[in-house]
């Protein structure tokens, strides 16, 4: 997101006392939604302090006020802008890889396509154009396309770039496929609100910036052990919320922090963790692979939550519904959840997965069959977008999930010599001999 790349790494920056933290808003920042923050405020006064998770969930997914399912959050005019946005490339060259490792499973009858969290399906069209463009090559298997998105508005918006008109939604609201359509070339799309709901088979599931909005908790460290940092309402302002720390032990801090852990503030998705282990499950079981493209790190960063309003950093405690929410993924925790039953490769940096795709040549190729000033001008901004240092390049990480096998050197006959396995596009570099 473009907005996040030029940010700091964290929006909130904790003063802490021993056991307490404030978060004031702005001078002339926009009054909260009252909806919302009635919701919430009851809450507290109801059952206490509310963990970070619950606020975030609350904020982003309420069915009535959450932030997703009221707002079209994404493009120009809305809070952040996505690499399938700015590039057509970028959706192109996961689509290459989606066929890559499609290829290196043995070529499976059955290819599913499943992305959480597919924004405006701009990323699922660029990686179904490579299909079509590959049909020699991907036409005999059965190809379907499975969305996992709790956005109404969002899935209007990805049926409208998908499908047009050619979809419906299902009768009841608890289907487990609540819309089914079907594109131009005749590819049936299905979509869902759980990862559970989608049918089990061989399948590349891709997610990109899906994890950073998942739900975390917080931790700090006291000196009376780690604290979870809780949501509870500003007693001065009645109107308004605060961080503070439990005063004891809860059931995640107790949990969720590692005993070796040396960092004084902890971030934990725990979601993260239980959808990484299905993931894994699901390529365990029925072969395939998974790959994350988020920003993140590898369990070194400390406080990255933050929120987005408008391209620009915004309160996370303010207005709540009206803003993105979202904290860096520690992809040292999803290799850990992923345990031992699939291989994990990465993370790698975005400008590394890219230029290994072959993201150079492309671009390359794309120049030469172009002859428009402004359109070539586009095209290498957008590449200098994705690609450089000081933007997405280092700021985004890959990250996969493979079955053991794809890692496994292939068997050969007695008295000849194996082959190594072949090489994960993007992971290490192509060739194009």
């Amino acid at each position: 997101m473009i907005s996040r790349v030029f940010s700091p790494s964290a929006a909130v920056r904790w003063r802490a006392a021993q056991t307490r933290l404030s978060c004031s808003s702005p001078p002339g920042e926009e009054k909260p939604r009252p909806s919302m923050l009635r919701h919430l405020t009851s809450k507290i006064k109801a059952t206490g302090p509310i963990t970070v998770s619950e606020y975030m969930r609350e904020v982003l997914t309420n069915p009535v006020a959450g932030y997703y399912v009221r707002n079209n959050m994404l493009g120009p005019n809305g809070d952040f802008i996505t690499s399938p946005e700015i590039s057509q490339i970028f959706g192109e060259l996961l689509g290459v890889w989606t066929v890559s490792e499609w290829m290196a499973a043995g070529r499976p009858k059955q290819l599913q396509l499943v992305e959480l969290g597919p924004g405006k399906g701009s990323l699922a069209v660029d990686v179904l154009r490579v299909f079509n463009q590959l049909r020699s090559v991907v036409g005999a298997a059965s190809v379907s396309l499975h969305l996992v998105e709790v956005s109404p508005v969002l899935s209007r918006l990805q049926a409208e770039n998908l499908t047009g008109s050619h979809s419906q939604q299902a009768d009841a609201e608890d289907e487990p496929v609540y819309r089914r359509g079907e594109t131009a070339t005749g590819l049936p799309v299905s979509w869902y609100r759980r990862l559970e709901d989608v049918p089990s088979g061989f399948s590349i599931f891709l997610a990109h910036e899906f994890f950073d909005a998942l739900p975390i908790h917080k931790f700090q460290r006291t000196q009376r052990g780690w604290r979870e940092v809780m949501v509870d309402i500003d007693p001065e302002k009645m109107d308004q919320l605060r961080f503070v720390v439990a005063p004891s032990p809860t059931p995640a801090s107790a949990t969720f922090v590692q005993a070796d852990e040396r960092r004084d503030h902890v971030e934990v998705c725990a979601e993260a963790g239980v959808v990484v282990q299905q993931l894994a499950r699901r390529i365990q079981q029925d072969g395939g692979a998974a790959l994350i493209a988020d920003y993140g790190h590898d369990g070194t960063k400390t406080d990255t939550f933050r929120g987005f309003k408008g391209h620009r950093l915004h309160d996370v405690l303010s207005s709540p519904g009206s803003a993105d929410l979202t904290a860096d993924v520690d992809f040292g925790f999803l290799r850990r959840m992923a345990g031992g039953g699939v291989a994990c490769l990465g993370p790698v940096t975005q400008t590394t997965f890219l230029k290994n795709m072959g993201i150079d040549s492309r671009l390359q190729v794309l120049l030469r069959n172009c002859s428009d000033a402004s359109t070539r001008e586009q095209l290498l901004g957008s590449y200098d977008m994705l690609t450089s240092r000081s933007k997405m390049g280092e700021r985004f990480h890959f990250f996969s999930l493979l079955h053991r096998s794809r890692l496994a050197e292939p068997t050969r006959p007695a008295g000849k010599r194996s082959a190594a396995p072949l090489p994960v596009a993007g992971f290490t570099e192509l060739s194009f001999s």
